[in-house]
């Protein structure tokens, strides 16, 4: 009877890789070994991690890289520009929150007639924007929440069209961000207010006194409510792992 003896040899965490390349080196001559194969798994992980962060760079540069800041004065275009006034609200609907309470960050409109994005930055849990579009149908696609160094999206199906009226009011836009969790939604109600709708008028008299004297045309995306998914966007916040075991 032959008796085989098996030496298995691990390698910690905390070993180089120029120590990992020495013994895989060595190990070779006596292959097929364990530490050939846990060196070449090593590897072949730290290669996922990195392919996979170039990946995820990559869809958020696809995301956003193609989007055009709405202009907050006219611009010299032959199409005619409408002035879009509204409000912008963010807040928590659960019964637990981070330590950093929840903003819109920015919110994306897709112009349905030339395909161009537009987006719209607010960086703040309650304030008023105007800025300017040309004539025509708008989507609302997309709008990211943030919360200190955390960064979510949601895709957004709201709609409205602007084109006969010099100013246009869209209400005001609430997002209900649900508590820190897995499968965290996000409550979307747009809604006319008379109180926000006569801010964002005086706010306009005084910033674009050539419009002082036309009135407000109100337009309420369609649909003026909907709950959607809110997706986290890595990369995640550098906290050690412990604290990431998983991804709201």
């Amino acid at each position: 009877m032959k008796l085989r003896t098996i030496i298995n040899i691990s390698i910690g965490v905390g070993m180089s890789s120029v120590d990992c390349r020495s013994l895989c080196g060595a190990a070779r001559v006596h292959s097929p070994c364990p530490v050939t194969y846990n060196c070449l798994m090593r590897r072949a992980s730290l290669n996922t991690f990195r392919l996979a962060g170039v990946v995820g760079t990559l869809w958020l540069t696809g995301l956003w890289g193609c989007v055009t800041e709405a202009p907050t004065v006219p611009q010299p275009v032959d199409a005619r520009m409408i002035l879009v006034a509204g409000r912008a609200v963010a807040v928590i609907t659960g019964d637990r929150e981070r330590r950093f309470g929840p903003e819109v960050r920015q919110v994306e409109l897709l112009h349905r007639q030339t395909d161009v994005r537009y987006s719209v930055t607010v960086e703040a849990n309650d304030k008023a924007f105007a800025f300017f579009l040309p004539a025509g149908a708008y989507e609302i696609t997309r709008v990211q929440i943030s919360e200190g160094p955390f960064l979510s999206m949601a895709q957004l199906s709201s709609s409205f069209s602007v084109g006969d009226e010099p100013i246009a009011y869209v209400g005001t836009w609430r997002f209900g961000v649900d508590s820190p969790r897995y499968g965290r939604m996000v409550l979307v109600s747009m809604v006319s207010e008379n109180d926000a709708r006569q801010q964002a008028e005086d706010k306009i008299r005084e910033q674009f006194p050539a419009l002082a004297g036309e009135s407000l045309m109100t337009v309420i995306p369609l649909p003026a409510e909907t709950e959607t998914r809110l997706y986290e966007v890595l990369p995640y916040p550098r906290y050690p792992k412990y604290f990431q075991r998983h991804v709201w």
